[in-house]
């Protein structure tokens, strides 16, 4: 019978070589289909580890420009009452000079009114004054300008002030300017 048989008739029958190849073609693509997963398995845990990078960065990011934000604000009320010191201290010394004349008490009243506004407004922005005349000199908290001898008098102690010190909460917004006694 294989005699008989025509080339014809053996094309239409699957010989054994053939049939390797598809079981082989089958696997081959099992495992592609495997490794492709498993790459689209690394590539999605890559993304998502980026993703959760990028947040936490985008995250500090947010914070440090807040925070920035709020310091360029602390600084400029700080400089802007700073400035202000010096016109409290114009106004401390012009309630200390001598008036004379009819109009002295009402020149006197308002710059009064001024400074007491003033220092009503320093007070409900942190910064409060501090008197050192009679404190031991602290370099934390008084510039000494003068040293004077004063044998009546502790050697280190603030015997006079030329302008006050003031504290913005527990921090010292600026130090008293005073004359220190020397025994």
């Amino acid at each position: 019978m294989t005699d008989n048989m025509s080339d014809n008739d053996m094309a239409g029958a699957p010989a054994d070589d053939e049939a390797t190849p598809a079981n082989g073609a089958s696997e081959s693509a099992a495992a592609d289909a495997a490794t492709r997963e498993q790459t689209l398995e690394r590539e999605r845990d890559q993304f998502y580890d980026l993703l959760l990078r990028k947040s936490a960065e985008f995250e500090n990011y947010r914070r440090r420009v807040e925070r920035e934000r709020r310091e360029q604000a602390d600084r400029t009320v700080a400089d802007l009452l700073t400035d202000m010191l010096a016109v409290v201290d114009d106004l401390e010394r012009a309630l200390k000079a001598e008036a004379v004349g009819e109009q002295a008490e009402v020149y006197r009243a308002g710059v009064e009114l001024i400074f007491r506004q003033m220092l009503e407004l320093l007070k409900r922005r942190g910064v409060t004054p501090f008197d050192a005349v009679g404190q031991d000199f602290d370099p934390n908290l008084h510039q000494a300008v003068v040293s004077e001898e004063a044998p009546d008098r502790r050697d280190g102690e603030v015997i006079e002030q030329f302008s006050r010190g003031y504290m913005s909460g527990d921090r010292l917004f600026r130090p008293a300017m005073v004359k220190v006694a020397r025994a």
